[in-house]
């Protein structure tokens, strides 16, 4: 059945379904979180700071190094959320530490953003914006749908070509993250000249089909058409999965809202009829913004399992 407007509105706002926090506060706190553990992993790692894989303005890169990188090892490459709008690559090294320790390198993406909207994030009122009417072809388009996909894309064909220590790839992304980490499964790498070896992939409380952000204030600053979302969304396109292909993890909160439980459920299960390796991960007692900030915590339980996976090659 069809989702009246206000309530889809509702149920595409993460910041109204946590119990921990009203929605003015938590992203205040979501912000200072992930700056804070960004902050102490920059100072207790070995990194390289805005490293461009790209010439516009949001494509670089946050390297934090494993203590001992002569050899090879693997990486652990992490995409931000924020609706497709806000956040950076800035506060995203958060989860770094516990990795880093255990000889792992981790990346975190920048890429170029949308103009700032109504989001998750913001949640003030949405301005209408004249980006789309430039007349650039799309993929030169800073923050268009298009453009963020093909940035995350060649951020991974960079790091392939400029680590050549590098022994597998495992993808983390959270919210709007998680569905450019997901878009990442359906590349076609031939104009890529390389083919990254990615091992697994962590999806975080991600979105995998856009139609219904369409009918959001999500959209106001996207400016999406119907086309572009279906274009973009993983859910419409699952490749077949190949020979040893990679791990996927679904993860989602138990106070994420009905529908972004849901696109995770459906998201999953598709992969699971296409062949491919796939867990759902349900987490007890976490919402849309401490599932993800939790990875700085050794105990936590998506930490253990991700580094489980990461070291088990």
């Amino acid at each position: 059945p069809a989702v009246p407007l206000q309530a889809l509105e509702d149920q595409y706002s993460p910041s109204r379904w946590s119990p921990r926090l009203d929605r003015d506060t938590i992203i205040d706190a979501h912000l200072a979180v992930t700056a804070a553990g960004t902050e102490r992993a920059r100072a207790s790692a070995r990194t390289s700071l805005h490293v461009p894989y790209g010439n516009g303005d949001g494509e670089k890169l946050d390297i934090y190094f494993p203590k001992d990188a002569a050899g090879t090892f693997p990486v652990l490459v992490y995409i931000h959320g924020g609706y497709w709008q806000s956040l950076s690559k800035d506060e995203s090294g958060f989860a770094a530490p516990p990795l880093v320790s255990q000889g792992v390198m981790v990346v975190a993406v920048g890429y170029d953003i949308g103009p700032r909207g109504r989001c998750c994030l913001a949640e003030a009122a949405a301005a209408r914006v004249a980006w789309h009417s430039v007349t650039l072809p799309f993929a030169l388009r800073p923050g268009h749908m298009d453009t963020m996909v093909l940035q995350v894309r060649r951020s991974l064909a960079f790091l392939v070509k400029q680590y050549p220590g590098i022994r597998g790839i495992y993808l983390c992304g959270h919210s709007a993250g998680a569905h450019l980490a997901a878009m990442v499964l359906s590349t076609d790498w031939t104009e890529f000249q390389v083919v990254p070896d990615i091992k697994g992939v962590v999806l975080v409380s991600g979105v995998y089909d856009l139609e219904p952000i369409l009918h959001t204030y999500v959209n106001d600053a996207l400016n999406m058409s119907w086309e572009v979302a279906q274009r973009n969304s993983p859910m419409r396109h699952i490749p077949p999965a190949v020979p040893a292909a990679c791990e996927v993890l679904v993860a989602v909160a138990q106070h994420d809202s009905p529908e972004f439980r849901r696109q995770s459920q459906e998201y999953s299960q598709a992969l699971r009829a296409a062949g491919w390796s796939v867990s759902l991960m349900d987490l007890a007692g976490v919402d849309h913004f401490d599932i993800i900030e939790k990875l700085s915590e050794d105990s936590y339980i998506l930490t253990q399992v991700g580094r489980r996976a990461v070291l088990r090659q």
